[in-house]
């Protein structure tokens, strides 16, 4: 299993008027890993959209465990644990110090410039 993870700290844009980490960033923050991910691989997401291929969230899913706050620093590991020719179904962690704050799951799939399903490029396996 491919998995890779990324410290990031709550920036104060990112809380609510409560000062949590509003909802919506985990999916920003579930991004920035997969395109992590894809760079500790030694891909660059720019260069497959220079050769035609995109990916697109075709499914996602959180679940919220417990707060962030503005400043912590967290650690987010992703990990892919599935793939097929068309599709990357990736699970993210998002842990404060050990405590487990969010999990999620995305399915990603790969499409051409008009928007058409397309075979992931064959150098991009999990088993890179």
């Amino acid at each position: 299993m491919v998995e890779h993870t990324i410290q990031i700290r709550v920036r104060y844009p990112e809380v609510d008027a409560m000062g949590y980490l509003h909802h919506s960033r985990h999916l920003q923050y579930f991004e920035m890993g997969r395109v992590e991910l894809l760079r500790s691989q030694g891909y660059a997401y720019t260069e497959l959209e220079k050769n035609g291929f995109f990916f697109v969230v075709v499914k996602v899913e959180v679940r919220y465990r417990a707060p962030a706050r503005y400043d912590e620093v967290l650690d987010l590991t992703t990990r892919i644990v599935r793939q097929t020719a068309v599709r990357i179904d990736h699970t993210y962690e998002l842990k404060r110090e050990g405590l487990v704050l969010a999990e999620g799951a995305t399915t990603i799939a790969c499409v051409d410039k008009s928007g058409q399903l397309c075979e992931i490029p064959s150098e991009l396996t999990s088993e890179s």
